[in-house]
């Protein structure tokens, strides 16, 4: 996800208009919300300091707008995180194992992705045995 799509998410999570997160964020009010849906469609991207004032106004790390890298326990941290609010993804603890679960009633494409795992595990087993390579 993108950092537009990201903003646009947690701000209809948050109930805000483009108009109030922008003025929020320290955007003059009268292009406030022309720029917020520039962002949010991607044409526009914004820089370093207005990412850290979105996050501020919308109450979460600037990471969780920006794309994050994995390779980070931060960056895999927020992806885990924006899994949960897009698929319904809930880590759990049962009985000391930690177990991922998806939520099929959260969205359509929650369960378009329960539809589709069979498939990856299928083809994670053929990789196993050395049946498919990774190329």
């Amino acid at each position: 996800m993108a950092i537009g799509e990201r903003i646009r998410f947690i701000r209809n999570l948050r109930g805000m208009t483009q108009k109030y997160l922008g003025i929020m964020a320290g955007l003059p009010e009268r292009t406030a919300d022309i720029r917020m849906a520039q962002y949010e469609a991607g044409t526009r991207t914004p820089k370093e300091d207005l990412t850290k004032a979105l996050a501020h106004a919308l109450d979460v790390s600037p990471d969780a707008l920006t794309v994050p890298d994995i390779d980070s326990y931060i960056g895999l941290m927020h992806t885990l995180f924006a899994l949960e609010d897009i698929y319904g993804l809930t880590i759990e603890n049962r009985d000391g194992e930690i177990i991922m679960r998806i939520d099929p009633f959260k969205s359509r494409e929650a369960r378009n992705l329960l539809d589709e795992l069979p498939s990856w595990c299928e083809m994670r087993e053929k990789y196993r045995k050395g049946e498919i390579s990774k190329s």
